[in-house]
């Protein structure tokens, strides 16, 4: 937010500060000239209004990209942006060839039914009949890739397996789709399997109005039986800022009608849903709170009643690393009876394992399908996943700090380069400030610190910048803005990618005064609320 004035008196001081004539030593002379080119690289890109803008916008990248010199100047800043995005786009095109999006679900189902609705008395004379057995009844395995053609269009190559209970087939599918405009697309699939035969499929979407759009999806199946002709529409409307409502006709082999409203919020997800139809009409409500936690963690319940019967489903999911989300669902239903469905989402890839515990309502099932997985969860989230996700954190750290390595040391050279050539101005500014009673820095630390007993092992990493921030006094003021301040004269990292702090003991009309900043918090001082009691 600085203004033009600030700028140029910012870089007279400093050029004034970095002048190479006003150091005699060799040595400084040329630290000096490294130093003064740098502030004047600054000055020349933040003088200028296009350069500053893309600058503040979107960093140094900003300024390597391709592109600008063919940008008219006198542009605003969303006019830059936007002109940004444009290059960014076409980038991005001449990447298409190289771009794929991988998709995966692998389902593996799980009968555990005879850990509670066992016969012991069927299994009496039988070897080895005192254990529970429990099976893989059922696998699924689907895969998908998108391969970009053109800038509109690409192909899609997916395929899947499935088997239950010894029985299993597979299917392959291959479509075209490709965006005829900003509000359509359409879509040509072909698909092959050994259980349904050939599949023809036509797809299309369209943006009726901003608000409004529709789905229509239709199908021939070939088989043994004859001609399967299928067909799905839905159509779709956004009812506020965070609600949607959709109509669906599907008219086939299961012919249905179904009315839902959804509606998503920051901390909510809410669903309603009416369903009509052959053979299966129900009726669903569903609620989702989302936690603004840093793991993400979601809890959620539902309750669907049809002609099936009634299910009753509640759940948690949380992140547990990076890119994996780890969910647990407890089913309770009539005829249906308990189960209990695992999900690991891990990038574009879903593992999915649902676990029939029993038949019946039993209360047992019901307690240990709610119970055993929280116990499980925190015992390996506090034995591997805390563990594993602190080594990963370390070894990110530890390899950025080798990527910028070479960086860092050149940013501590110039740094304690800087700091020798502000001696002399810094020496006058402190007898300036003693004359007037003014604000003497005393010590200056910038790093990392540790005060949380729980981290006493973590070791500190804070360097002196006693002068720097000395040398920034000017009338008896020190004023920080919201910014690392990593990029201070004087200043650099010494602890990448880890949380910083600026700890200032200083020195205002005779009274000691003491305050700790976070890296990005704005700073001012002197202040009342800083000083240091007598008695303390």
């Amino acid at each position: 937010q600085a203004s033009q004035e600030e700028l140029k008196a910012a870089y007279r001081r400093l050029c004034m500060l970095y002048h190479p004539d006003k150091h005699r030593d060799p040595e400084l002379k040329t630290q000096a000239e490294q130093l003064f080119n740098l502030v004047h690289q600054a000055y020349e890109v933040l003088s200028d209004p296009q350069t500053r803008a893309i600058y503040d916008i979107y960093g140094r990248r900003g300024l390597e990209m391709e592109g600008w010199e063919v940008v008219e100047r006198k542009r605003t800043a969303a006019e830059i942006r936007e002109e940004f995005e444009r290059l960014q786009r076409e980038r991005e095109e001449r990447r298409l060839q190289q771009r794929t999006n991988p998709k995966g679900t692998i389902s593996v189902g799980i009968d555990a039914t005879d850990l509670f609705d066992r016969y012991d008395e069927e299994y009496e004379d039988v070897p080895g009949s005192s254990f529970p057995q429990i099976e893989i009844n059922k696998m699924h395995i689907s895969q998908s890739i998108e391969a970009p053609l053109t800038a509109t269009d690409t192909a899609i190559l997916s395929g899947n397996l499935s088997t239950q209970n010894g029985n299993g087939g597979g299917s392959i599918n291959i479509a075209l789709r490709r965006v005829t405009s900003a509000k359509g697309w359409g879509e040509l699939e072909f698909g092959a399997g050994d259980l349904h035969g050939p599949l023809f499929g036509l797809k299309i979407f369209r943006n009726l109005t901003p608000r409004c759009f529709i789905t229509t999806n239709c199908a021939l199946q070939f088989s043994s039986r004859g001609v399967r002709p299928g067909l799905t529409t839905v159509l779709a409307r956004n009812l506020d800022k965070n609600t949607m409502g959709y109509l669906q006709w599907r008219w086939g082999i299961q012919s249905a009608m179904n009315t839902s409203i959804v509606r998503d919020t920051k901390t909510s997800h809410f669903t309603v849903a009416l369903q009509l139809g052959i053979p299966h009409s129900f009726m669903m409500v569903s609620y989702q709170h989302k936690f603004q936690d840093e793991d993400q963690t979601r809890v959620k319940g539902s309750l669907k009643a049809g002609f099936f019967g009634t299910i009753v489903e509640y759940g948690a999911e949380r992140k547990i690393s990076r890119h994996s989300v780890l969910g647990a669902t407890v089913s309770v239903g009539v005829p249906q009876g308990v189960s209990l469905k695992i999900k690991l989402n891990r990038a574009s890839q879903t593992y999915f394992f649902p676990i029939h515990l029993t038949d019946q309502l039993l209360p047992s099932a019901v307690f240990y399908a709610t119970v055993g997985p929280l116990v499980i969860y925190f015992a390996m989230h506090r034995l591997v996943i805390k563990p594993y996700l602190r080594a990963q954190k370390e070894r990110e750290l530890e390899k950025q700090r080798e990527s910028t390595a070479s960086d860092i040391l050149q940013k501590k050279q110039e740094a304690e380069a800087a700091v020798r050539l502000m001696q002399e101005s810094v020496r006058r500014i402190i007898e300036a400030e003693e004359a007037r009673m003014g604000l003497i820095i005393v010590n200056a630390w910038y790093g990392k610190f540790v005060n949380d007993n729980s981290r006493k092992n973590e070791k500190v990493k804070v360097i002196d910048v006693t002068v720097p921030l000395q040398c920034l006094v000017k009338d008896s003021k020190l004023i920080l803005t919201e910014a690392s301040k990593a990029g201070l004269p004087g200043f650099y990292d010494p602890c990448v990618g880890e949380e910083k702090s600026l700890k200032v003991l200083y020195q205002f009309r005779g009274v000691l005064h003491q305050v700790m900043s976070a890296d990005n918090e704005a700073l001012r001082i002197p202040k009342q609320s800083h000083r240091i009691d007598a008695d303390g």
